[in-house]
């Protein structure tokens, strides 16, 4: 479903949407379910079980991933990271199929693309649990195997999606997230930038507009789907 060196039409918009916690609800505590096989991994290649999540957490915040921080901190096995965590996870009982979403991302009046900090297996797992993974042209992911990989909120995760998808203007690309640190660097690159969060947004330049649901896209941005 990856597909790289796509070319766009000029004036052609493209809809860029995140995945995980954005596409189905965080409620899921899916989330929750990655940190607890996080830690997990951790403690099984020797780190401290007591200061465990501390550190975990320390190299989100440091490094916009945690696997990134057990990359460069512990040279940790990327396969052996994704089987015992995103791989070991039991999407297909949490995910289920959502008609109403698959209907909305139908109706968008512009291309579609899924960009994601996830692995592709598990990006594509979530979309297949959806329904919803035939609707993207494509999905640019983390790569955990190349070295220095970018995410977001970095920069380069945005010039890359640009890239893969070939989209050519940054006032033509839009974007949805649960993050509102993802949605701010959006915001900064020169996209139009959607939060998707039932928390009430910090007073900032953090996004565009906000949500509490996907479902609510098109309330925000009619002119998409019209």
């Amino acid at each position: 479903m990856t597909v790289g060196g796509l070319d766009s039409a000029p004036g052609e918009r493209i809809f860029f949407f995140d995945i995980d916690n954005c596409l189905y609800s965080p409620e899921l505590c899916v989330h929750l379910l990655i940190k607890e096989r996080i830690y997990e991994f951790g403690r099984g290649i020797g780190m401290d079980a007591a200061t465990v999540v501390e550190t975990c957490t320390s190299y989100y915040k440091d490094y916009g991933l945690t696997v990134r921080g057990l990359i460069n901190h512990h040279g940790v096995d990327v396969a052996a990271f994704n089987d015992k965590v995103d791989g070991s996870l039991p999407l297909e009982s949490v995910i289920k199929p959502d008609s109403a979403l698959r209907e909305m991302i139908l109706s968008i009046k512009t291309r579609r693309w899924a960009f994601t900090n996830a692995g592709f297996e598990h990006a594509s797992r979530v979309l297949k649990c959806l329904q919803v993974n035939d609707l993207f042209e494509g999905i640019t992911y983390c790569d955990y195997a190349e070295p220095d990989f970018p995410c977001k909120p970095e920069r380069r995760a945005y010039e890359k999606a640009m890239k893969e998808s070939g989209a050519k203007d940054v006032r033509l690309c839009y974007f949805a997230d649960d993050s509102a640190s993802n949605v701010e660097a959006a915001t900064e690159f020169g996209w139009t930038s959607v939060l998707v969060s039932k928390q009430p947004p910090v007073a900032s330049k953090a996004a565009d507009l906000h949500i509490k649901t996907i479902h609510d896209l098109p309330l925000v941005l009619p002119q998409l789907f019209t």
